[in-house]
């Protein structure tokens, strides 16, 4: 793309919600990045009515470019925004560093979704604050108390965001314990060295913010845990807010003999007990034609969850970066991949479709026709978690 081309696109519009998990990842990489846009804190009648019918989803952050065009999904955009903004690329040169740079990316990105959201409303305190910012700050309907939308609210982010997590009584320790876990080997990985990959933010580092920023770093449950227990964790998150390109100069990318930097590989092993299971259970019940799966994670049962076309592709994309390493990078990365568990969950079943051809377009987006009863659905549920809504029109 040539500059030209890229000004037309600019300044970019990136659509956001201030305690949106995936806002603050994408405001993060394009502040770090120095790429021109604006931030524009949507409402969601605003979602319904302009977003949906571009993206099909009732969800931040949306990017919309000067042109009109929209792209979506976090992940796909950063790889979307490498492409044509080089400099100071996110992802390490070496072939094996970025396989398991993405693969930790998806892991904190969409692997420590269930703790976060499980922080925010199961927690009364949690949860009464922020069923009032949702009120107050981003949704209204005209003649509703305010009580009553607020108990609205909550009512139906545990339904959707904790039993739906297939949390219950049973396992909410063993999610609690998956933050702490993750808090502490962070923290040794922090209390070392600035960033996951090295001396500047990599791919990963944006993919563990999201969760770790606008959730586990502001929920006051989480955020006390994090501020008395890992206190490089928690200084880090500000690091990451404050990073900027022009800032990293020459810094380095870290690699331990094997390519993997040291104190990574309990997170790739935390990984294969507790996200690629379930990718692969997901992936199995999309491709069966089912509608819901449980699963075992870590010891511990999970019933009843949504299979997601979504989440089976991007066991896919982790299958396809694997294949595509050189030989050389091959050898070592399976390596590490059969010492900490992973290469079993990537290989068992093979690639599995996954009906989710929207994947192969992402970020760009096409239109969607939503007729009146679609929207005045979208308007009052929303759209859960990677289901989308209406149909794409257009070339």
């Amino acid at each position: 793309m040539t500059m030209n081309e890229l000004q037309r696109l600019e300044p970019h519009t990136l659509h956001v919600y201030d305690i949106s998990y995936f806002s603050g990842k994408m405001q993060a990489y394009l502040t770090y990045k120095r790429i021109p846009h604006r931030v524009h804190e949507i409402t969601w009648a605003e979602l319904v009515d302009r977003v949906a019918p571009q993206t099909g989803l009732v969800e931040v952050p949306v990017v919309e470019c000067a042109d009109g065009s929209f792209l979506r999904d976090s992940t796909a955009m950063i790889e979307w925004f490498e492409q044509r903004y080089p400099v100071a690329p996110v992802l390490p040169e070496d072939p094996m560093a970025a396989f398991f740079c993405r693969l930790l990316e998806d892991y904190a990105d969409e692997g420590l979704w269930r703790p976060a959201l499980y922080y925010r409303w199961a927690f009364a305190k949690d949860a009464r604050l922020y069923a009032r910012r949702f009120t107050e700050d981003f949704l209204s309907y005209p003649l509703t108390p305010a009580a009553l939308l607020r108990h609205t609210v909550l009512d139906r982010q545990r339904r959707v965001y904790v039993r739906g997590e297939g949390i219950t009584s049973a396992n909410r320790p063993d999610v609690e314990r998956h933050y702490t876990d993750e808090l502490a080997d962070l923290e040794a990985v922090f209390s070392s060295r600035p960033f996951l990959f090295g001396d500047r933010p990599s791919l990963a580092d944006f993919g563990y913010f999201a969760s770790m920023f606008r959730h586990f770093g502001i929920d006051p449950t989480p955020a006390r845990i994090m501020r008395n227990t890992a206190p490089a964790v928690y200084e880090w998150v500000a690091r990451m807010w404050n990073a900027r390109s022009t800032g990293t100069g020459s810094a380095n990318w870290a690699a331990d003999a094997d390519g993997l930097p040291a104190g990574l590989e309990p997170l790739l092993a935390r990984a294969a007990r507790r996200y690629l299971p379930e990718l692969h259970a997901n992936a199995r019940a999309v491709a069966d034609g089912r509608s819901h799966y449980s699963v075992r994670l870590d010891g511990q049962e999970y019933p009843q969850l949504r299979a997601v076309p979504f989440q089976a592709w991007r066991r896919a994309v982790l299958q396809k970066e694997l294949a595509r390493l050189p030989p050389a990078a091959a050898e070592r990365a399976r390596a590490v991949l059969a010492r900490t568990g992973c290469l079993e969950w990537l290989e068992i079943d093979g690639v599995l479709g996954h009906g989710y051809p929207e994947g192969d377009r992402l970020p760009l987006c096409r239109p969607r026709a939503l007729g009146a009863l679609e929207k005045l659905r979208l308007r009052i549920f929303g759209t859960p978690h990677h289901l989308e809504a209406g149909v794409e029109t257009g070339p």
